[in-house]
């Protein structure tokens, strides 16, 4: 288990309504393979992932004061946990 795997969760409106089915979204490294991300999402989090989606959001070229660029490459994982098991994504500060 490499806790380095795991970049952040995605945070959306899409991610967020996805939360009600027990689908979650993190941005992963390109190098990390599903049965790593399982075994570290369960340890972090301490639930039962079902199944493990991967997708790559390819680089878009963007324009930013004038500066052509591009935006990098991202590798997300969409999470589904089994039955009873949630993860708590609203990040409250106490």
């Amino acid at each position: 288990m490499d806790l380095n795997l795991i970049k952040k969760p995605v945070i959306t409106e899409k991610s967020t309504a996805n939360a009600q089915f027990n689908k979650y979204i993190f941005e992963v490294t390109k190098s990390a393979n599903k049965s790593e991300i399982k075994a570290t999402i369960e340890d972090i989090y301490k639930v039962k992932v079902e199944k493990l989606n991967s997708v790559i959001v390819k680089s878009k070229p963007k324009v930013f004061k004038g500066q052509r660029g591009t935006r990098s490459e991202q590798k997300r994982i969409i999470v589904t946990l089994k039955e009873g098991n949630t993860i708590d994504m609203s990040g409250k500060v106490k």
